[in-house]
């Protein structure tokens, strides 16, 4: 297997003059390789993972937590069968809409998804934007196995509607203090962390951690100025709304699905909840589904000046596609397939 290109290892970050490790360390040769891309909504990560998939004969595995509901596509922008231009697309449409996807079984979900990419002589891609996927399948992270103990979460979600959020941080804090102020004022987080030291008997941040890494990767960052991606975002939800999304909200619920279910807390579609319970006009939601967005954004732009190892690709740079191509082919060992024509 060949080094990747020393011009893949360091890419030079020019809107802020930073050097950013891109690719390949001592700890990572020999591993098998993963091309990952990351960016914020609105960006193009999902028409990229496709052209790059077409021409290296690759196959994608989402890291989008909202595209694993079946059932929610317009407002979570899945990309329709069309749009996968016949790219095996994995971890889409995969948990019902009244359905739980924990961190731990995603990771074993697309690791398992990526072997088997990988047994078939294909080159995975990772494609999402949802940080924490990225990195607990990137990074190899420790993830405790406790299964769900629903009696306990509801017993102890009524005792903080009763008490207070902040008596079960209190008790947190008393076992695992990393944790209670970790999580803050999330309440899943708090009764997560409870709950795994209930079964076990360990603080959770003791069970976790970053393991060995287990691929070698190439992790491309799409960006653009943020104005640029609000202006993106907005057009996005206008598109979304003129193509039924209320519609798409309004017929989820109308199978039962309760309005407190996990997939209705999606960017779109809690915002749509007071205008279809007739509290609020229509235009209020959608100014609402945008300001929501444009937060998201920011995190995960903060998630993305964070992680070292991105190679940053301006999208309004023309040439970046190619650029993103020619990053790819470098970074391939010379065992892997020849890219299709």
């Amino acid at each position: 297997m060949k080094r990747a290109d020393p011009s893949i290892i360091v890419a030079v970050n020019t809107a802020n003059n930073r050097s950013v490790p891109a690719s390949e360390d001592s700890e990572e040769a020999g591993r098998p390789p993963l091309v990952v891309v990351a960016g914020p909504t609105a960006v193009g990560k999902t028409a990229l993972g496709v052209e790059l998939a077409l021409h290296f004969n690759g196959e994608v595995v989402s890291a989008d937590s909202r595209y694993l509901y079946r059932g929610l596509d317009v407002g979570v922008a899945k990309p329709s069968v069309g749009e996968r231009r016949g790219v095996p697309h994995h971890l889409i449409d995969v948990v019902p809409p009244d359905g739980v996807m924990s961190l731990a079984t995603f990771q074993d979900l697309a690791t398992a998804a990526i072997a088997d990419i990988h047994q078939r002589g294909r080159l995975p891609l990772l494609v999402g934007g949802t940080p924490l996927y990225l990195n607990a399948v990137v990074e190899g992270w420790r993830i405790p196995r406790v299964p769900p103990n629903r009696a306990l979460r509801a017993a102890l979600e009524a005792e903080a509607a009763a008490h207070g959020l902040a008596l079960l941080v209190d008790r947190l804090r008393a076992v695992d203090p990393i944790a209670a102020d970790r999580s803050g004022r999330n309440l899943r987080r708090v009764v997560r962390a409870l709950e795994v030291h209930a079964a076990t008997g360990i603080p959770m941040t003791e069970l976790e951690g970053h393991g060995p890494r287990p691929f070698r990767t190439l992790e491309l960052g799409l960006a653009m100025p943020r104005d640029a991606i609000y202006r993106a975002v907005d057009r996005r939800v206008d598109d979304q709304i003129a193509r039924g999304l209320v519609d798409e909200v309004r017929g989820l619920l109308a199978t039962g699905l309760p309005s407190d279910a996990p997939s209705m807390s999606s960017l779109g579609y809690r915002q749509l909840l007071p205008f279809l319970r007739g509290e609020s006009p229509l235009a209020k939601a959608v100014a609402q589904i945008k300001i929501d967005t444009h937060r998201y954004v920011r995190h995960q732009q903060t998630w993305l000046r964070r992680n070292p190892r991105l190679v940053p690709l301006d999208v309004t740079v023309p040439g970046w596609h190619d650029r993103a191509v020619d990053l790819v082919a470098r970074f391939l060992p010379d065992d892997q397939p020849s890219p299709t024509a």
